[in-house]
């Protein structure tokens, strides 16, 4: 028993996943129950349940997907809310569970280096930060590159979770060519022997063009470092846009090879199913999630909690 007085005990990854996704969850789980008290499951029910999934951004295909299988061989029989939350936690699980990779550091290839994308808005550069922090943590020599050279504001964030975690930070000029930065990056930290050079990018989608011509500029000029590099092209994506995050992902596939997605700002949104419609269409690892603000906020994927979360499952 909890003395008076004593801080509560942290909260577990679970229970912060939950809490993050605390808007997404009861939008879900408010539309269940107003659907299924004292009705059966039938053609209108079912409806509505399709109806409610895709409100969540969970997309059509996979609204019509879950809900098929859940009425098998279900039709006309009664039904009750904590069920049919683990029925949904199961059937959303399913299709995210071959996204749930963690983001492996090969220590083969040294450094690893990591290429950080995404348009500006997402949390990218603070995201760059929390990963630093999370591979520090495994006792990984950790190197930033602060690629976003538009931003002034970047390169000073990055120099300040430099010297929260003692990772070194190569800068330059705002302004300066974002290319040339990242060659100087991977030059250092192959001298120095670091573990994991991670590599910020600018995010300035309004010239769409100019910013993936600078993205694939960046891949060219490390190859003639490193003909392997980069070895792990990351996609920051931000929950709160929705449906347009599917957009982002094609554009920026088409330009570089993406490795994997990192999704921020779950808290931040009553559609946290965004993430199911981005499994399911690009099949592309999901390695974080932001759920807060915080520090450690930013949390591995599991596709077992994200679902029972999501749901209101327990």
């Amino acid at each position: 028993m909890r003395q008076f007085g004593e801080a509560p005990p942290p909260l577990t990854l679970f229970e912060r996943l939950k809490e993050g996704l605390s808007r997404s969850t009861r939008g879900l789980s408010d539309s269940i129950t107003g659907i299924f008290t004292d009705r059966k499951l039938d053609a209108t029910t079912i409806a509505e349940l399709e109806e409610a999934l895709i409100r969540a951004d969970l997309g059509a295909a996979q609204a019509d997907t879950i809900t098929q299988a859940i009425a098998k061989d279900r039709y006309d029989a009664s039904i009750s809310d904590y069920d049919l939350k683990r029925m949904l936690a199961a059937e959303i699980g399913k299709i995210l569970k071959p996204a749930e990779k963690p983001l492996a550091v090969d220590k083969s290839k040294s450094p690893f280096v990591v290429l950080v994308a995404g348009v500006n808005g997402t949390g990218k550069t603070t995201t760059i930060g929390k990963l630093g922090k999370h591979l520090a943590r495994q006792k990984l020599d950790v190197m930033f590159a602060a690629g976003d050279t538009f931003r002034a504001a970047a390169i000073e964030q990055l120099q300040i979770w430099g010297q929260r975690i003692g990772a070194q930070v190569v800068a330059g000029a705002a302004g300066a060519d974002a290319a040339g930065l990242a060659y100087d990056a991977l030059a250092k930290a192959r001298a120095e022997k670091a573990d994991v050079l991670l590599i910020d990018t600018a995010g300035r989608l309004q010239n769409k063009a100019g910013l993936m011509a600078e993205l694939e500029k960046i891949v060219r000029v490390i190859r003639k470092l490193d003909a392997s590099a980069p070895h792990a092209v990351l996609l920051v994506l931000d929950a709160t846009t929705g449906q347009n995050a599917i957009q982002q992902v094609e554009v920026f596939k088409n330009t570089v090879p993406l490795t994997g997605l990192i999704m921020t700002k779950l808290d931040g949104t009553a559609k946290g199913g965004i993430l199911v419609a981005l499994a399911a269409r690009f099949g592309l690892p999901i390695h974080f999630i932001g759920v807060g603000e915080g520090e450690d906020d930013l949390q591995s994927f599991s596709a077992e909690g994200f679902a029972k979360a999501l749901t209101g499952a327990s």
